[in-house]
């Protein structure tokens, strides 16, 4: 399906998350496209598939996750804006290249649709590449930003802000969503973002007929180089931690118990949150947009106050590491969720509130 982007400002289109990602990053000017299909996500390369070419740029059904990020690779160092997309297996695969991506200082938006695992699990909504994602996932010390939607609008939202990121901080970026996101469809507004102020490509590969040549490389011999590298790009990092923080806050400043979840949790946990004030609970929610950088200022803040803290995710409890680590000790945190596919109802949660309101008040 082709969207007309000149009415997009005006009107909705009925679309799945993984189509209004595919488009909002046609918008946002992705000049190449390769990837492998796995599912859930197959409907981002079969929508680029047919978009890109409409569209004059590159679009390449790669051989495997292997060769896509590295395909992503060469196109990065020419200075075009590329993206790959796959689900939790492929995702994996695909880790020496980002952090062959990350050592030689190329902006990429890799998007993981996750699935069930560990292995090759299921096709089931997941959301248990948390560590991979947060962490780096591939070897050395490097961080990718990783941005977690809650919609389908926030699937087309966050590409825009994904592809400049990555320009301006000069590293992979990705998109951590799931497969009831990816497949879910809602209506969505597209619309052309104004773009940050990036700084010059001059380090792209273009030709040195006019100018010095350019070398990119991850490769680094030369005794104290590497750990030059490293120090800048823990600098630039530093910077993103304080610069990049996207969180959203819902009801905490008089809760008792303090809801954490991202993605589609946080969308059950909103609802379960509105249930329970409406039953006289003080419930509040904090919803990680940046899972690197994670919000543990605003975590933090919350738990100046003695309250509960209530992880909640479609995993064994990952993403709880850090709201320990936010909380510092000064509130208890615990965690409720599902694995493998599982999917908590907002009523799951709602009776979990309700239990530990019981205890907060004993």
């Amino acid at each position: 399906m082709k969207v007309n982007t000149e009415l997009t400002t005006t009107k909705r289109v009925l679309m799945c998350g993984n189509e209004a990602l595919a488009e909002a990053a046609i918008i946002a000017g992705v000049d190449a496209y390769f990837g492998y299909p796995i599912t859930p996500q197959n409907e981002i390369p079969a929508y680029m598939a047919k978009r890109m070419p409409e569209e004059g740029r590159v679009f390449v059904q790669s051989e495997s996750e292997l060769a896509a990020i590295n395909m992503i690779f060469g196109a990065a160092a020419t200075g075009k804006r590329a993206m790959t997309s796959s689900s939790s297996p492929g995702i994996s695969l695909m880790q020496e290249g980002i952090s062959y991506l990350a050592g030689a200082e190329l902006p990429a938006v890799i998007v993981n649709v996750m699935r069930g695992g560990p292995g090759l699990g299921n096709i089931a909504a997941s959301q248990s590449d948390y560590f991979q994602a947060t962490r780096g996932g591939g070897h050395g010390d490097y961080r990718t930003i990783v941005l977690a939607p809650a919609s389908a609008q926030e699937m087309a939202d966050v590409m825009p802000l994904a592809f400049d990121l990555a320009d301006q901080y000069r590293m992979p970026v990705m998109i951590l969503a799931d497969g009831l996101l990816g497949q879910m469809m809602e209506p969505v507004l597209l619309e052309k973002k104004e773009k940050r102020k990036l700084p010059p490509k001059d380090w792209a590969l273009t030709g040195a007929k006019d100018r010095p040549q350019n070398i990119v490389r991850s490769l680094w011999l030369k005794e104290g180089v590497l750990e030059k590298l490293n120090e800048k790009l823990q600098a630039r990092y530093a910077q993103i931690a304080e610069n990049e923080v996207l969180c959203e806050q819902y009801k905490v400043e008089d809760s008792d118990i303090v809801l954490i979840a991202y993605g589609i949790s946080a969308r059950i946990v909103k609802s379960a949150v509105t249930k329970a004030r409406k039953e006289g609970i003080k419930a509040g929610w904090i919803r990680p947009v940046t899972l690197w950088p994670f919000p543990s200022e605003q975590i933090s803040k919350a738990a100046e106050e003695l309250r509960i803290f209530l992880t909640v995710e479609l995993s064994c409890g990952q993403m709880v590491e850090d709201v320990k680590l936010a909380v510092a000790g000064k509130s208890p945190v615990l965690f409720f969720g599902r694995t493998g596919g599982g999917v908590p109802t907002v009523d799951d949660v709602l009776n979990q509130i309700r239990q530990l309101t019981i205890k907060h008040k004993s």
